[in-house]
């Protein structure tokens, strides 16, 4: 798709900074720049310098300098988005970006949407739909694993597996569309076989990719972990010495928190999207009730649950009812309040279901090392490994991925069943489709539009 119109935007984040970009894409994006550049030591003009060069001199208006800038000029196709591309680099102060970009506009550019300057790289081709989601992955990664998703997603490594999963499927439609115009030369004798063996394969790598979509979720997202305890365990306490400082409100009142409270951190190098929830127990407080049912129904939802539990105290009904709500999530168990000494401590929990136990003090900071590590081993070696396997992190990519499987399978009963070669062709075209869709090769200009609307301003 060819897109003639030329289009400016701030491309730096807004707020003042040593420097700030105004990015000018299009056809006339070099000539609008040149009417407003003036070159210092020579004259210079923008449209005869080389392509990828860096050019010193001032931005005028009606021959008044507006600031000192240096002008890079890049040559299509050999731009990010494929198109002529400028990028004046001026003085960080908001006043005089905004000055520029007016500028620009009034010479004949347009004001950017969200998102364009990489929707025209892939309506241009430079990149797919796929590597075009991974810009702003990279721009939002959270962590060092994210953000190395995210980069192997930008180099093509999601395009690479799709293509090489559509080039299978394609082939063996060419096939049996020849095979039956040509039956006197094309035999599809024993051909059923191999094919049921090639989509056993194809069906298999769907099913990793799908499967991956949690763990690809979390590298990204981060890991939801949900503050779980009864009254006065140490929940809120937990969640302060976790941030380093006073987030919660602390008291000696039991049902202080009603509400969930979230924030996040960074811990060596897990993402933990924290929620400090209220405490489990039965109450004629329908405020407080609203809240416990609340904290039941996240630790459903949750990743990781952080179970609080008092140590200076017996194991009580509240405590069980928490055990038996966490015994399929993935857990580690706190015993809290290690100070005040312990009734119960690691060796007499076989209550806990064979979750990982820490003595604690969330008053000292007792066995936050050991949770730190606790968390970070079963990030990396428990429920989510990253490693290179390829995570796909992207709910839309997810659906394709599901549709094109259900799609496969359909073909596997059909060979099952012995039904007709050109049955066999109407599913895997369905297949071919949705995989397509993730790359970009088979998609709607609506969903196109939707999903660039949703990057930032001068992207």
């Amino acid at each position: 798709m060819k897109v003639v119109d030329t289009i400016a935007a701030i491309a730096t984040a807004s707020g003042n900074s040593g420097i700030g970009i105004i990015r000018v894409s299009g056809d006339e994006a070099i000539e609008i720049v040149d009417k407003i550049f003036k070159s210092v030591n020579s004259d210079k003009k923008l449209v005869n310098v080389k392509s990828h060069t860096i050019n010193y001199g001032h931005i005028v208006d009606n021959d008044k300098v507006i600031d000192e800038v240096l002008v890079s000029v890049m040559n299509g196709p050999h731009s990010y988005t494929g198109e002529d591309v400028v990028e004046i680099n001026c003085h960080g102060g908001m006043i005089v970006i905004r000055k520029i970009l007016e500028i620009v506009l009034k010479n004949g550019a347009r004001t950017a949407e969200p998102g364009e300057f990489t929707k025209r790289a892939f309506l241009n081709g430079r990149m797919d739909l796929s590597q075009a989601e991974a810009v702003m992955d990279v721009i939002n990664a959270k962590n060092e694993f994210a953000l190395s998703s995210s980069i192997e997603q930008l180099n093509g490594r999601v395009s690479e597996k799709i293509k090489s999963l559509r080039k299978k499927i394609i082939y063996n439609i060419a096939f049996i569309e020849s095979a039956l115009d040509d039956p006197e030369h094309i035999s599809i004798d024993g051909y059923s076989d191999k094919l049921s063996k090639i989509l056993e394969e194809v069906n298999g790598e769907l099913s990793r990719l799908i499967n991956n979509f949690d763990n690809g979720r979390i590298v990204k997202e981060g890991v939801k972990t949900v503050i779980l305890g009864k009254p006065n365990a140490g929940k809120s306490s937990l969640l302060n010495l976790l941030l380093g400082e006073e987030r919660a409100i602390v008291t000696d009142i039991e049902g202080t928190t009603r509400d969930t409270l979230e924030e996040s951190i960074n811990l060596n190098g897990v993402f933990l999207n924290l929620i400090d929830t209220a405490g489990i127990r039965d109450s004629e407080d329908v405020v407080e009730q609203i809240g416990v049912n609340k904290a039941k129904e996240l630790a459903e939802k949750s990743d990781l649950v952080i179970f609080v539990a008092d140590a200076s105290k017996e194991l009580d009904e509240n405590d069980k009812e928490i055990i038996n709500l966490i015994k399929d999530k993935q857990a580690i168990v706190l015993l809290n309040k290690s100070d005040l000494g312990t009734i119960i401590n690691e060796k007499n929990v076989s209550e806990f279901d064979n979750k990982p136990v820490i003595t604690f003090s969330a008053k000292t900071g007792d066995g936050l090392d050991e949770l730190e590590n606790k968390i970070r081993d079963l990030f990396y070696e428990g429920k989510v490994k990253y490693n290179d396997e390829l995570y796909i992190t992207n709910a839309r990519q997810k659906e394709s991925l599901i549709n094109a499987k259900n799609s496969i399978e359909e073909v596997i009963k059909s060979v099952e069943n012995d039904m007709p070669e050109d049955f066999y062709s109407i599913d895997l075209m369905d297949a071919y489709t949705y995989l397509g869709q993730i790359i970009g090769e088979s998609v709607e200009d609506d969903l196109v539009n939707e999903i660039f609307s949703k990057f930032c301003m001068g992207k």
